[in-house]
């Protein structure tokens, strides 16, 4: 999951209210399926800084609440309001992850040398996406040089 450091950084959900927030905001397809269809309550996710000086892991959060209707987006006074969207029918979805450690960090650079993360999803080129799937054999691979 991917967060500019600027809007929400590893230490800054670290010091939250039960070290827990919702994931809101998300506004691609792609992502929003990924967070709703296959993420699930105990999860763990990578926490990666994006838009940064140093983009890479930072940390690890679990997720805490699987996906729910994203609030702002009946909020007509949100940027993430959408006028097609529904309570009956919405469009956009949240979960809630909870801070469980920071990491060292792990450059974007460092994770392109390995090769067993050549397929990682976050890795590949023009990727642009906040939430990508881990594969378990990666997951394993990151947590073991962390």
């Amino acid at each position: 999951m991917k967060s500019e450091p600027y809007k929400i950084s590893i230490d800054d959900l670290a010091a939250m209210p039960a070290k827990t927030t919702a994931w809101f905001g998300i506004r691609n397809y792609q992502s929003r399926n990924f967070m709703r269809n296959q993420m699930s309550s105990g999860d763990r996710v990578f926490f990666y800084h994006s838009c940064c000086a140093q983009p890479g892991i930072v940390g690890i959060a679990e997720v805490t609440q699987p996906a729910y209707p994203d609030a702002t987006q009946f909020d007509a006074k949100s940027r993430y309001y959408d006028l097609k969207a529904t309570p009956q029918n919405p469009r956009w979805f949240n979960i809630e992850i909870t801070f469980i450690k920071k990491t060292r960090l792990v450059t974007i650079k460092e994770l392109r040398q390995y090769p067993e993360l050549i397929r990682m999803r976050v890795l590949q080129q023009g990727n642009r996406l906040s939430i990508t799937p881990v594969d378990p054999a990666e997951w394993k691979f990151i947590t073991g040089i962390l």
